[in-house]
């Protein structure tokens, strides 16, 4: 009997290898995603590091009432002289927002601009960015949630990467932050986040760095 190995079978046995090799990175990579996604939902920010720091400009980012008060109480509070709101929905005005001021003088309108362009963070930033050079903007302060903060950095700090950017995040009462893995929906929101979070830093990673406006 001839002990000689068919085509066939060596044909099997190189597939099976070559499973055996990309099962291996797949859960390779499967245990990286892990670790980092548990080290972005700890290493979260936990409060506002900077609350006191004067800027050229507030920017918030829309996507919850209390960025938005946040803010306008910034601005109230004089911690800049002017506030732009990135993608605010079509036929939302200036007064609609003051609605949402506690007290908000007349006078404060002329000091807020809103963005209507911007359907996400990639856009934010570009629609920043813009505003931000046309009003010779050199620092400002970011509102946005905690969770949406890391990928906002490295957003507005790819579009405008001269611009000094305080950030200074709002903890929404619906994401429980500090015990995530006990709240599905917030483990889900942030393993979403992480992975756009990833996708960001990769795309920029590939991309020709953006001169200063």
């Amino acid at each position: 009997m001839s002990t000689q190995e068919t085509p066939c079978r060596r044909c099997r046995r190189r597939l099976l290898k070559v499973g055996g090799f990309v099962l291996a990175g797949l859960l390779g990579l499967a245990a990286l995603w892990v670790a980092g996604f548990v080290w972005f939902a700890t290493t979260l920010p936990a409060r506002v590091e900077d609350e006191h720091s004067h800027t050229d400009a507030i920017v918030v980012l829309t996507g919850g009432s209390e960025r938005l008060t946040t803010g306008l109480a910034l601005l109230q509070a004089g911690l800049a002289r002017q506030l732009f709101i990135s993608g605010v929905h079509r036929g939302v005005e200036i007064a609609d927002i003051l609605k949402l001021a506690n007290n908000a003088p007349p006078e404060l309108a002329a000091t807020i601009a809103l963005g209507h362009v911007a359907g996400d963070t990639v856009g934010n930033a570009a629609e920043t960015a813009q505003w931000a050079t046309r009003h010779d903007v050199r620092s400002l302060r970011l509102v946005t949630g905690a969770y949406h903060m890391p990928r906002s950095l490295t957003e507005l700090g790819y579009a405008m990467p001269d611009v000094a950017i305080v950030p200074h995040p709002v903890f929404p009462e619906g994401v429980k932050s500090q015990e995530w893995w006990r709240w599905p929906g917030t483990a889900a929101l942030l393993a979403t986040e992480y992975t756009k979070y990833l996708a960001a830093v990769a795309r920029h990673w590939f991309l020709p760095r953006k001169s200063a406006p």
